[in-house]
Parts: structure tokens; sequence; C-alpha cells
């Protein structure tokens, strides 16, 4: 400011929103789609090879597809990819998935999980959209 300038000391109003926050499953439930080029994951596949898998795939860039027609299952790999995502115990997430702490994710980590998880295909939509309902909070 140069000198003999005066200003009026009057603040400057400007309106501050925070973003929208991503839903964990929001989109996440669709129709089995030929032609994917991402990894399809069989989430009706035994545990310990869900947890082999997801360990390895959120190391990568390329995301998954789960495939299942169980809304329980469908839970299962949500949570499951979250703890691999975070560093947590992958087969307990899978046996007990963890509504509050999914439910508790910021929103950086909800977005890595959209990234890494980009959809569960399914003929049973409406069982697996129920079943996921707990995580669809705004």
């Amino acid at each position: 400011m140069a000198h003999g300038d005066e200003t009026t000391g009057e603040p400057v109003l400007i309106t501050l929103t925070t973003p929208a926050r991503r839903s964990v499953v929001e989109g996440l439930v669709r129709a089995p789609q030929p032609g994917n080029t991402a990894p399809i994951l069989d989430a009706d596949a035994p545990d310990p090879d869900i947890a082999d898998f997801l360990a390895t795939i959120v190391h990568t860039d390329t995301g998954f597809i789960a495939r299942t027609c169980s809304g329980e299952r469908a839970m299962a790999i949500v949570a499951a990819t979250a703890a691999a995502l975070c560093g947590e115990d992958i087969p307990a997430a899978l046996s007990t998935p963890d509504i509050a702490f999914l439910n508790a994710l910021k929103p950086p980590a909800v977005e890595a999980l959209r990234t890494v998880l980009l959809a569960i295909e399914t003929e049973a939509i409406e069982e697996v959209i129920q079943a996921l309902h707990p995580l669809a909070r705004p």
C-alpha cells in the first residue's frame, strides 16, 4: 500500500462451503457388464483367496470389480477393501465388517476406497443395495 492511501478496514465476506462427501456405496452396485477392463473378483471365493487378492490390488492403479449375489458378502468386500487400504486385518474385516469404522472414514479414505473398489456387480441388485444401506449416509 502506498503512503497516504487509506483503507476502510472493513472485512470482505466470502462464503466457504464444505465439499460434498462422496458416499461409500452410492452408485457402487450395478448389474454385470460385459467387457470390463478392470480385474474381476469372485466375492464368493474363499476368504484367504480374497485377502490375497485385496492385499495385492490395493497397491496397483487398476482397481477391481467384485461380483456376488449376496448382500452380506458385498458388505464384507467393502469392509475388507477398506481394511486392505488402511493396513488392517483383512480376514477379520471379511468375517466381521465394522460398520462404525466404515461410516467414520474421512473423505480421502472414501475416495481411495472407491478408486480401488470400482463396482459390485450382481444379479441381486435390490438385495445387495439393502445390505449396504447402513453405509449409505449422506
